[in-house]
């Protein structure tokens, strides 16, 4: 993009005016979910991942088998919504997936949504919206979206030997239960995890209960 579209961009605008310090508030504000660690490991490291790592995964995974299934859902919502997935948690903190707080953390991080919402330079206006369809939504896009964000975590405890499932005592039935969901929504994938969940469980990295 040559100086001139950038300056025929601008003049759009030209009847606001708007502070670029603002606006590079904002983008720090967003830059804090790389500070926000999870619970799986990158594969061939011995680092865990964090939630914006993880919020780029998602919304590649979904790009990519939205195309694959040709699936009839709205690209740009559907990325959108993986985008800001996560970001509630920069003030919330990760919860893991069989947490006893699980069914608490979106309290937190629907608070955290509304700051960052308010926060100056955000040019979001949907910001709230989207993370509340990805959250408690029942589009097409929200239910691949679910889909994608529980296989994940899955394919990396799988490809690092079930490293956070052994240091966690996570179990098969909490697992299995965790993705039941599936079933429904994308069976090809749930049998994948199942036939998965067969073999984490028959070589230990899943606690067989």
């Amino acid at each position: 993009m040559s100086s001139n579209t950038l300056t025929s961009l601008t003049d759009q605008k030209s009847a606001t005016t708007i502070d670029i310090e603002d606006v590079t508030h904002f983008l720090l504000e967003l830059d804090a979910l790389k500070r926000v660690n999870r619970r799986s490991y990158v594969t061939e490291t011995d680092r865990r991942e964090n939630s914006a790592e993880h919020s780029w995964h998602l919304a590649m995974a979904c790009w990519s088998i939205a195309e694959l299934f040709e699936l009839d859902v709205n690209h740009e919502q559907l990325l959108k919504m993986a985008l800001v997935h996560d970001l509630g948690e920069i003030d919330a903190g990760d919860t893991f997936l069989f947490a006893n707080s699980r069914s608490e953390a979106h309290i937190e991080e629907r608070v955290g949504i509304a700051r960052l919402q308010a926060e100056r330079g955000n040019g979001i206006e949907a910001l709230s919206e989207v993370w509340e369809e990805q959250e408690t939504g029942s589009s097409k896009e929200t239910a691949l979206l679910k889909v994608v964000d529980r296989l994940l975590p899955f394919l990396l405890n799988l490809n690092t030997e079930g490293k956070t499932w052994r240091e966690l005592g996570v179990t098969r039935s909490q697992v299995a239960g965790a993705h039941a969901f599936i079933q429904d929504s994308f069976a090809p994938i749930h049998k994948w995890l199942s036939h998965n969940i067969d073999y984490a469980t028959q070589q230990g990295w899943l606690i067989d209960a």
